[in-house]
């Protein structure tokens, strides 16, 4: 049967066949692309993660990215296939959690289980290498179908809400006057 009789992922979104490494300064210019394409413009708009109807302009840059595969007390991991890079992910340790930040897939490779596997991929990470039991993340609270993918994979809403940095075009040009952030927790067990 062909893949739109059966709703099956495409063979190439294989997550059993998924390599995961920690990047590298090396990887950065493609991690940026990856990044940009799952979030901005209308190349993000084939994923379901598109944040172009909130957001005008770039996601990161150079060195935010650069900044994250660097920092000491965290790592970006990444998700390839025979050597494609299909996602993406940054942990930080913050004392006994884990923030979880800058997980893209690439949007013509989402809803195939990719995500998934990237984030179970993650919990273990924070578990086994810095023995948190819990990570956190930040969504923009206008992304409720982000949101609700999320909160059916363990996360839940804090109500706890952080300013969008408006006037700061680093985080992107925003196309509406109420955005913010809202922190969502998860307890992670990995066993």
């Amino acid at each position: 049967m062909s893949e739109s009789s059966t709703g099956a992922a495409p063979e190439a979104a294989r997550t059993d066949r998924l390599a995961f490494r920690a990047a590298t300064s090396a990887d950065v210019p493609a991690l940026l692309d990856l990044v940009e394409s799952a979030y901005r413009g209308d190349t993000s708009r084939a994923g379901w993660t598109t944040e172009a109807d909130l957001l005008a302009g770039q996601r990161t840059d150079t060195e935010g990215v650069t900044a994250a595969v660097s920092h000491a007390d965290g790592v970006v991991l990444l998700a390839e296939l025979d050597g494609e890079l299909l996602a993406c992910c940054q942990l930080e340790r913050r004392g006994a959690r884990a923030y979880f930040g800058m997980f893209s897939v690439r949007p013509g490779r989402q809803g195939g289980g990719l995500g998934r596997a990237v984030l179970a991929r993650a919990e273990r990470y924070a578990a086994e290498e810095w023995g948190v039991a819990e990570m956190e993340m930040t969504v923009i609270e206008q992304r409720s179908e982000l949101i609700a993918w999320y909160e059916r994979r363990g996360f839940r809403r804090t109500g706890d809400y952080s300013p969008f940095p408006y006037g700061d075009e680093r985080f992107g040009i925003p196309l509406r006057p109420d955005l913010r952030f809202e922190k969502l927790t998860k307890e992670i067990t990995v066993g």
